[in-house]
């Protein structure tokens, strides 16, 4: 089956979220949302998230799943507010639970913030499967970036989140707690075993240089053979050296404090004060 997507892209973050539906019925999935948040000012908004809301309304399509691949560090996800305005079920890697361990030390969580991934609706590993409608979903295990990173196999479509970028700009950074560029290597030689056919719709893109428009769909075979990180069979020990090389040079994302105290909790934010104010952490020296 081949599903219908729709891309929302957020230039302030660079993400693309996804819609996919199927093409002759109304149920869909929503996949990687993004809740928009000033860092300035602390202020959030629902502007990217009222496009997709808009998108599914005109459309009469039924929300079944809120899919996130990964806990992103660069945007905070519109999960719960998608959910109470169109309902649907939160999904999420299981091992969603190393993150939350990781980082409800790092933000001083204390033991009130559960550790079990319970903010979530489901938790999936690989070879899981759920549907939309008539369309079936299969989960791939996709570690590296993160511990808990999916791609979501739905018909001819995988949704790769921040495992591969477009081949012009490569693959995603190693360097956060839990990432590992071993892993992201056999984790990318997962998807690249799908059929060259394959639609993959990436999680971010960042428009690399020469390139004048941002890009979100490309396929297996062009990964093969195009990926300038990966592709044309580059070894694990090459692809190591470089990314290595690489994610030392990079700075963290500006986003990063703030989006994994939400995402880790499925979009929420941390628990009101008594007078009903929510606050962020700020650990110093800690990341």
């Amino acid at each position: 089956m081949t599903p219908a997507v729709k891309a929302f892209f957020d230039d302030q973050t660079f993400t693309v979220s996804y819609v996919v539906h199927e093409p002759q019925g109304r149920a869909c999935a929503i996949i990687d949302s993004v809740l928009d948040f000033d860092h300035a000012s602390g202020r959030t908004e629902t502007k990217s998230a009222d496009a997709i809301i808009g998108f599914v309304r005109a459309h009469d399509l039924k929300v079944e799943w809120i899919l996130e691949s990964h806990v992103h560090a660069d945007h905070l996800s519109a999960a719960p507010y998608l959910q109470q305005e169109l309902g649907g079920k939160i999904g999420i890697g299981a091992q969603i639970v190393t993150v939350q361990d990781t980082f409800g030390k790092v933000f001083n969580e204390g033991t009130e913030f559960q550790r079990d991934g319970s903010q979530f609706d489901a938790l999936f590993s690989e070879g899981d499967s759920f549907h939309i409608g008539q369309m079936r979903g299969d989960v791939l295990h996709t570690p590296g970036h993160t511990p808990a990173c999916l791609t979501y196999v739905i018909g001819d479509a995988a949704f790769v989140g921040d495992t591969l970028f477009m081949p012009d700009f490569g693959t995603a950074r190693c360097d956060f707690p839990g990432g590992s560029s071993a892993t992201l290597f056999e984790s990318i030689q997962k998807i690249l075993s799908l059929p060259d056919e394959t639609r993959i719709f990436v999680g971010h893109d960042y428009k690399a240089p020469g390139r004048d428009e941002y890009a979100w769909e490309t396929t297996v075979g062009e990964q093969k053979a195009l990926n300038v990180h990966i592709g044309q069979g580059r070894s694990i020990e090459e692809f190591v050296e470089m990314r290595d090389a690489r994610d030392a040079t990079l700075a963290m994302p500006r986003l990063i404090l703030p989006s994994l105290q939400v995402n880790m909790r499925a979009g929420q934010m941390p628990p009101a004060d008594e007078q009903g104010d929510v606050f962020l952490k700020l650990p110093v020296n800690k990341i």
